[in-house]
């Protein structure tokens, strides 16, 4: 498997992995209080955005050639590890 190829598998497997820990994250948050379920919902809805920034970017990744990939690869990682930051964070606060 190519050196790109093997890195998408990986960070898609990591998405799937903070996606099941947003689901679970979501499953708390209707088990909240009122006040409290507005909160979540706020840093779920960041959460999400975030995936989906994340996900955009490994798409444009995967299509891209393998001269164009490293380049993308920056940015990626940056929404990675942005995403990771704010599921780290909002376990911490649920």
């Amino acid at each position: 498997m190519e050196k790109k190829d093997a890195y998408v598998v990986k960070m898609q497997a990591k998405l799937d992995e903070w996606s099941a820990d947003i689901d679970r994250l979501e499953a708390k948050a209707k088990n909240a209080k009122a006040d409290a379920q507005i909160n979540y919902r706020e840093q779920i809805e960041e959460l999400q955005a975030r995936r989906k920034l994340a996900r955009e970017r490994l798409m444009k990744m995967r299509e891209s050639g393998t001269d164009a990939w490293a380049d993308l690869k920056t940015g990626f990682e940056q929404a990675v590890d942005s995403l990771g930051d704010a599921i780290k964070a909002a376990k911490s606060r649920f």
